[in-house]
């Protein structure tokens, strides 16, 4: 057994203008949810519960978009999602559609371990937060005032998203069509957009715990402008989130293009099937499955090993390992 591992990533294609203050504070918050998960596998906590702690404290931080800081919809409501897996058994939970459940992570482990069922959405998925006491808020504590900005500047471009982690100014000083504009020159796209208008920024952490049992956790607020009942890739097991005896996924990006290539899936599959390592079964999915699509994911083996590929312009991502190992990035 090769100890315990733990990746986060707090999503992928990342602007390249983003100001390095922001960047800072992402690499910050990833080190502080590392250090959390860290504390807890030191004292032998469960793979399962390690990946919820953390995705939780991702979720109450306004920085990236889960939770607090979630991306809002064309009419500008809240429409978050998220699921969680043991790949101890296969048992997953999941959610969509929520407004008002503060951690959607933390529904989508009661779906899990409470309800005879693996997802909930939407009206169902908010009466059961309710039957299992899960915390609520009023929905105006997810809707920021950066991104009711950015909701109306990706409606005055006809755009799914803009990405938010640019300050306002830097695009109003242009107008917003010039913005716009600025931004279509972007050779890299996602979902046939400029990677500089398109920022997913989902969540996740992976953890293979003491005992070599992996899970898998990933949360997003979806996409910017994104039209109503949308669901992406975060919820979905298989796609954005998996964890089995093997290993445990969690992938962020181009929703569509993740759900077609059921990336999450496809790693523990090619480990299963073609004999891969942990490493090698990544590469292979991101550069074989992907087609166009621009995503990335993190990953645990449960030999111990920790790894991570992204396609994308970059990727907000974080590891630690039992042996002392630490490292936060944002770029290649």
């Amino acid at each position: 057994m090769g100890g315990w591992a733990i990746a986060v990533h707090g999503g992928a294609g990342v602007d390249p203008n983003l100001p390095v203050e922001r960047q800072a504070a992402a690499k910050r918050l990833l080190a502080r949810c590392l250090e959390i998960g860290v504390a807890a596998l030191r004292l032998g906590t469960t793979a399962v519960d390690v990946v919820e702690m953390v995705v939780r404290e991702l979720e109450t931080d306004s920085l990236f978009n889960s939770g607090r800081g979630s991306a809002l919809t064309a009419r500008g409501t809240v429409e978050m999602e998220a699921s969680i897996m043991n790949g101890r058994g296969r048992r997953c939970g999941a959610v969509s559609g929520l407004t008002t459940v503060k951690n959607p992570v933390s529904l989508a482990r009661r779906v899990m371990d409470r309800s005879p069922h693996s997802y909930l959405a939407f009206h169902g998925a908010e009466d059961f937060a309710r039957e299992q006491g899960v915390e609520v808020v009023e929905n105006e504590y997810f809707i920021t005032e950066e991104n009711l900005g950015m909701l109306k500047l990706a409606k005055e471009a006809n755009a799914i998203l803009f990405d938010y982690r640019v300050p306002l100014g830097v695009i109003e000083t242009c107008g917003a069509s010039a913005g716009a504009v600025m931004a279509l020159d972007s050779s890299i796209k996602m979902n046939g957009l400029p990677i500089s208008v398109y920022a997913p920024e989902t969540v996740g952490c992976v953890v293979v715990d003491a005992h070599g049992d992996c899970a898998a956790a990933t949360s997003t607020g979806g996409l910017m402008n994104k039209k109503c009942g949308r669901i992406g890739d975060s919820p979905l097991i298989g796609a954005g989130t998996y964890a089995c005896e093997l290993c445990a996924v969690s992938c962020t990006g181009e929703g569509e293009a993740i759900i077609r290539a059921t990336l999450a899936r496809d790693v523990a599959a090619v480990m299963e099937y073609k004999g891969l390592a942990l490493q090698s079964a990544i590469d292979y999915v991101m550069k074989e499955r992907l087609d166009e699509g621009k995503a990335g994911l993190i990953a645990v083996a449960s030999s111990g090993e920790v790894a991570y590929g992204f396609n994308s312009n970059g990727m907000f991502r974080g590891c630690a390992t039992e042996d002392g190992f630490m490292e936060v990035g944002i770029w290649e």
